[in-house]
């Protein structure tokens, strides 16, 4: 993710995305302090790696990967990886894609060795991209005041 994408990542985002993954609707203002905050985190090594999902052949953004490592609700050899897609690119198998190509990262930096989804229960999209990634559900719990289903994978 660059400060280019801001105004992609702005726009893409819809209620599905502020449902799931973001938890509040961004102003163009929030958006570019994520950014800001995600080139931060690469360039001093930090827990969060956020990667742009781009269709190569529209030279477009069309949505996000988030691998986060050293949260406390997490094993240490654990990262969770969150992913949002925006809606004009949905159901074609990019989601997929992009956590498949999050996994191989993981492998070849070492970050962790096992990847985690957690999602909503009611998000059954999010559920079926992690189940055709090749993860396997491994249990429910409540975070605050949600319920998460887990879902885990060994990084490749």
């Amino acid at each position: 993710m660059t400060m280019s994408d801001v105004d992609a990542h702005y726009a893409g985002e819809d209620d599905e995305i502020v449902r799931w993954l973001s938890g509040g609707p961004s102003t163009r203002d929030t958006v570019a302090a994520y950014i800001h905050g995600c080139i931060f985190q690469w360039a001093t090594d930090g827990a969060l790696r956020a990667f742009g999902i781009h269709e190569v052949a529209a030279d477009v953004l069309v949505g996000t990967v988030d691998l986060r490592v050293h949260e406390p609700y997490l094993a240490g050899d654990q990262a969770n990886l969150a992913y949002g897609i925006y809606p004009a690119w949905r159901r074609r198998g990019l989601a997929v894609r992009a956590v498949r190509l999050a996994c191989a990262y993981v492998h070849h930096t070492g970050l962790a060795s096992e990847v985690v989804i957690r999602t909503h229960p009611d998000n059954h999209a999010s559920a079926a991209v992690a189940r055709r990634a090749g993860f396997r559900f491994s249990h429910r719990e409540h975070d605050r005041t949600e319920p998460l289903d887990w879902y885990v994978r060994m990084p490749d």
